[in-house]
């Protein structure tokens, strides 16, 4: 039984698991908002709302504690320079699961995630820009 287990494997070993948290992480970073399916998503938000914490206090500590998670330097020096400073004055709840339908091929429940207030900024500064 599965008693106090918190999380979900997804159909995948430790190893690779841990690679697509990883992954996904990256391009939520990176592009502020990503399309998967529900259950990725809910396992994401669990992964990466420490990680924003961690970019809110900003000290070396934080930094390495982030580079154990996601292994890619650019993507943490986004994380902490834009995403942890603009979520400085809030508590939780970085993140947003808007619910899609589900996917032709296979009927898998889709979902997109996104940074809460990140998302209308990137956006308002992309119509600027036209």
């Amino acid at each position: 039984m599965r008693h106090n287990k918190i999380g979900r494997k997804l159909g995948r070993k430790t190893a690779h698991r841990k690679a697509l948290m990883s992954n996904l992480a990256s391009a939520l970073i990176k592009h502020k908002k990503i399309k998967t399916t529900d259950a990725k998503a809910k396992e994401l938000r669990m992964f990466v709302e420490p990680l924003v914490t961690f970019a809110k206090k900003g000290d070396i500590h934080s930094r390495r504690q982030v580079l154990k998670k996601i292994r890619h330097k650019t993507v943490v020096r986004e994380l902490f320079d834009t995403v942890g400073p603009a979520f400085s004055t809030r508590d939780g709840g970085y993140t947003r699961i808007t619910k899609l339908g589900f996917r032709d091929n296979d009927c898998a429940p889709m979902s997109i995630i996104e940074f809460v207030d990140l998302v209308s900024e990137s956006v308002s500064q992309g119509e600027t820009t036209e």
